[in-house]
């Protein structure tokens, strides 16, 4: 009898290819700074760049659908004055992006749908408390308007971004430099990577580490640890030998990894994406040109090798495309933003599939853009999981939804000076963005006014020069 070797799995002939030249977007002067965060992200409307800029930090966003050459005066956004480390779309609101930098800031931005003709320079609202540069930023999966912050100050930092106020600061659990953080399914917890080579899984809310692994990876390169939809941990490292690692660990038992496999002897450090629909880790290296992908299952060995996606020039950076942003129709289950040094090359996985039906197996209900708690809810120790939808017959993004924010009044603390006025406040319908928006499109259009009026002017001067010459 034949004994059956080959593992099933639907993933096992996932399939990737790099986008056609017309579909990359060209010209882009990615950033040059020595940082391991990935310098892309992206959504179902924009891709977000970290470039070189001069006199500060900047990204640049493009919509996801217009590829091609992009503009060397493209507008940017603005408003660092230090280069831009890290950035992270909103997962509950696809037009609001936040961005942490060198100049110890973090700020949250919103991007019309229509892009403007001018760079944005005007932030929502600009986070101030960490005392060294904001290298990482990640949102909160499923509560308004929390958003994680961590510094080369050795602090973390979750604020709620609708009032501009610091929830939690965490300045006394880590006594060296924060490698990343990741948030659990429902952001109860958060797990962490240092140079002190420990990961440790903390409740925010409680400040407390609940557990920690000293020495996980044993060599001296950054650590990337993420969660898994089961509330396992997956951690990439370097060995004493310094060849490059990943390993699955189960929290409840933390001496020992559940699994644990060597790669190779490169140097560049090996930043895990995580699909919870497929349970598929990528691995893609900073300096590689490979993405390489595992499917993660509950029975031994754990951790099974699919395949790797290799093409010739190294990446800079890597975005990861939310689920919302598939197309299903193509049966595609992931798609990357690999950054050259001028450019950005789409990426995508598929399953192949003969039927163009809709694959119910391939396309789980998936988190939605609601989100499922409110900061305060989520502070006073409320828990839920993301409110889900279907893909089926592709998702359609909300139209630009702008982020409310309370703005606070430094004279409700003052006592009165005396008998004053009292002025009603602005009760349009305008919030100021939109006003923003509309000064942004005036603007605009007093340029395509004044081009048109100095067109006019030049036709007017041929057409008189025309007729004297012909008189």
């Amino acid at each position: 009898m034949s004994r059956r070797v080959v593992r099933q799995s639907k993933f096992r002939h996932v399939f990737g290819q790099a986008m056609k030249a017309d579909q990359c977007y060209e010209d882009i002067r990615v950033s040059k700074v020595t940082w391991d965060s990935s310098f892309c992200a992206v959504n179902p409307k924009f891709v977000a760049i970290i470039v070189e800029s001069g006199g500060g930090g900047a990204f640049l966003v493009l919509q996801v659908a217009k590829t091609g050459r992009v503009d060397k005066n493209h507008p940017l956004v603005c408003g660092h004055t230090a280069p831009v480390l890290d950035i992270d779309w909103c997962p509950h609101n696809d037009n609001v992006i936040a961005s942490g930098s060198e100049d110890c800031t973090v700020m949250v931005w919103q991007i019309p749908d229509h892009l403007t003709l001018r760079s944005i320079t005007d932030p929502i609202v600009v986070l101030e408390g960490h005392s060294k540069r904001v290298g990482i930023i990640s949102w909160h999966p499923t509560a308004r308007n929390v958003l994680l912050s961590a510094g080369s100050d050795n602090v973390i930092i979750i604020w709620n971004v609708g009032t501009g106020d610091p929830l939690i600061t965490l300045d006394e659990l880590h006594s060296d430099l924060i490698y990343n953080v990741c948030w659990n399914h429902n952001g109860s917890l958060i797990c962490t990577t240092s140079k002190d080579k420990r990961v440790r899984i903390i409740d925010p809310r409680e400040q407390c580490i609940v557990i920690e692994k000293e020495k996980a990876h044993e060599g001296a390169r950054p650590m990337r640890a993420i969660f898994l939809a089961d509330g396992k941990v997956f951690t990439t490292g370097f060995s004493k030998m310094s060849e490059r690692q990943l390993a699955l660990w189960d929290p409840k038992h933390f001496d020992e990894p559940m699994a644990l496999q060597e790669m190779d002897t490169s140097n560049g450090v090996l930043l895990p994406f995580y699909d919870a629909d497929s349970s598929i880790v990528y691995l893609c290296g900073k300096g590689d040109s490979s993405i390489r992908y595992f499917e993660i299952t509950p029975e031994c060995p754990y951790v099974h090798y699919i395949s790797t996606f290799s093409s010739k020039e190294p990446q800079r950076g890597m975005g990861f495309m939310t689920r919302r942003g598939l197309d299903v129709s193509r049966c595609e289950i992931a798609r990357f933003f690999k950054l050259h040094e001028r450019k950005c090359e789409p990426i995508t996985m598929t399953v192949p599939r003969k039927s163009d039906l809709f694959q119910d197996d391939l396309y789980p209900d998936t988190p939605g853009p609601e989100p499922a708690l409110d900061a305060e809810e989520w502070m006073g120790g409320k828990n839920a999981n993301a409110v889900l939808v279907s893909l089926r017959g592709g998702y359609i993004p909300p139209k630009n939804r702008e982020l409310k924010f309370a703005k606070r009044n430094l004279l409700d603390n003052k006592p009165p000076l005396g008998p004053r006025r009292s002025y009603s406040t602005c009760e349009s319908n305008f919030s100021r963005v939109t006003l923003e928006e509309l000064l942004d499109e005036v603007k605009s259009l007093k340029v395509i006014v004044q081009s048109q009026e100095r067109r006019i002017s030049e036709l007017e001067n041929k057409l008189s020069k025309f007729t004297n010459g012909t008189a």
